[in-house]
């Protein structure tokens, strides 16, 4: 029973999962800090004070407005976290999966040797097509 309960958890995709959605929930915070403080205000300061980059739909009515700035912010924060939870995580795990699996796999057997009677009885074969194909009688 524990066995096939470790065996679920060591699973790759299981495991890059449980990663994924706990690091990521970890990291929104970082992230949306980072793109409040820096990201916007390189925004802001090339597009004017007013960060709110959109439109409306209906003039004068606020619930209308379409705001594109949170749509940049949401994407730049997912790119961040992505990118965060793959090179410190999945990356890693990737390669410890490749070492452990190149480790674990067993050496290729050498290619045993013919007896001799089945060596002999193969060049003997080879030769008497090779004179067959000269038209040589032995």
């Amino acid at each position: 029973m524990i066995k096939g309960f470790r065996d679920f958890i060591l699973r790759g995709n299981v495991i890059e999962l449980a990663i994924a959605v706990v690091i990521g929930s970890a990291f929104t915070a970082l992230v949306g800090a980072f793109t409040a403080n820096i990201i916007q205000p390189v925004i802001a300061s090339a597009g004017g004070v007013d960060v709110g980059l959109g439109f409306r739909i209906r003039p004068g009515n606020d619930a209308t407005f379409v705001d594109i700035g949170a749509v940049i912010t949401a994407a730049v924060t997912f790119l961040i976290t992505a990118a965060v939870v793959y090179f410190v995580f999945v990356m890693p795990m990737n390669r410890a999966t490749a070492r452990l699996r190149a480790l674990a796999a067993p050496e290729e057997p050498a290619e045993e040797p013919l007896p001799v009677d089945t060596a002999l009885l193969t060049e003997m074969r080879d030769l008497l097509k090779e004179l067959a194909a000269r038209d040589i009688r032995p």
